[in-house]
């Protein structure tokens, strides 16, 4: 296999397949690895210099990320290839052992995006290395001009590293909802270097104004109240499990519902998962409204005749939230939170 590698500012990209989209809507997959894939430690420096000495085989996946990859392959245009492309803040030196693990997944990516970081791989720098926005906001630029087409992606991402703030800036930034200085201004207060900033200005002069953003998944590993991602818009979802991602794209017609038994298996079986747990991840997507009544009548009696989840377990009833009430009158049912907001507040994180 050879590998294309490119280097722009702090962004390394390693290309393995060259995938030309054939049409202005075709749907690419876009996964963040740390924390979203892998299981990686960066909490800590000493968790940092343990992951980069890890084996391929050693690195622990997110419980069901790596079925769930494979699961979405099974439903794409060409079954022997997903168009997913992965981005890493880990340095590129970690490249070989990475694509490793991915070959050992079973994955097939078409490319990696890995952050130029290891002059901060110091304890004084530590804090570096974990200001992203810049820099996947960049790699996911340069994707989008790779790629030249209108393209659609799902973004999977987890809420260490304010996914959500930088996928929904990266919509934002493609479809012209901000002018230059408002970009500016939000790169600025969200520590991206000038130079970064310029280079981000510029590769939004390459690309027509569209929004490829279709949905973004955002696993929950920081014990972020999931309440705070409705100022980004319905299209986000936060997750406590893979398998309430792949109940959403399920849902959504992204795979199938064997593909779906097939996470939830794997979850329980190779991470310690019980029937009870994902009962309890369907129920609380349940309850904050992300699964329609179509979608439950369908999957649940599969899961419950795989013994994926208990048999005894029934769907709780959701009252509608009450926009204003005075005693027992009900004056008007909340509307849904839009599906895309218009006007996002990037600059005032109340997590």
């Amino acid at each position: 296999m050879s590998k294309k590698f490119t280097k722009n500012g702090d962004v390394v990209s390693f290309e393995y397949y060259r995938f030309e989209p054939d049409r202005d809507d075709h749907l690419v997959y876009v996964w963040d690895i740390d924390k979203t894939y892998l299981d990686t430690k960066f909490d800590t420096f000493r968790g940092l210099v343990r992951t980069a000495f890890e084996k391929a085989f050693q690195k622990i996946n997110v419980p069901g990320a790596a079925t769930l990859i494979r699961a979405l392959r099974q439903t794409s245009a060409d079954r022997h290839r997903l168009p997913v492309y992965f981005i890493s803040a880990s340095p590129p030196q970690m490249e070989p052992k990475i694509y490793q693990k991915m070959q050992i997944d079973e994955l097939d990516p078409c490319g990696i995006f890995f952050k130029d970081n290891l002059k901060n791989f110091r304890p004084r720098k530590f804090k570096r290395l974990k200001q992203q926005v810049g820099f996947k906001v960049q790699a996911l630029l340069e994707l989008r001009a790779l790629l030249k087409r209108q393209v659609n992606m799902i973004l999977f991402g987890d809420d260490s590293e304010s996914d959500a703030v930088i996928y929904s800036l990266f919509s934002d930034i493609c479809k012209r909802r901000l002018r230059e200085a408002e970009i500016h201004s939000i790169l600025e207060a969200l520590h991206v270097l000038p130079e970064q900033r310029a280079r981000i200005l510029y590769l939004q002069s390459l690309i027509s104004e569209h929004d490829p953003v279709n949905k973004i998944y955002i696993n929950l590993v920081a014990d972020t109240d999931p309440d705070y991602y409705a100022k980004f818009g319905r299209r986000v979802l936060a997750t406590f499990t893979t398998f309430q991602a792949a109940l959403d794209l399920y849902q959504d017609n992204r795979i199938t519902g064997d593909s779906l038994l097939m996470v939830g298996r794997d979850m329980i079986s190779n991470y310690g998962f019980t029937p009870e747990e994902l009962a309890k991840s369907f129920e609380d997507l349940h309850k904050r409204g992300f699964l329609k009544t179509d979608t439950q009548n369908s999957i649940l009696p599969r899961l419950k005749d795989a013994g994926l989840i208990p048999q005894s377990f029934a769907v709780p009833f959701r009252p509608a939230k009450a926009l204003q009430k005075i005693g027992e009158k009900i004056l008007g049912l909340e509307k849904e939170d839009p599906w895309i907001v218009e006007n996002i507040d990037y600059l005032h994180d109340f997590r």
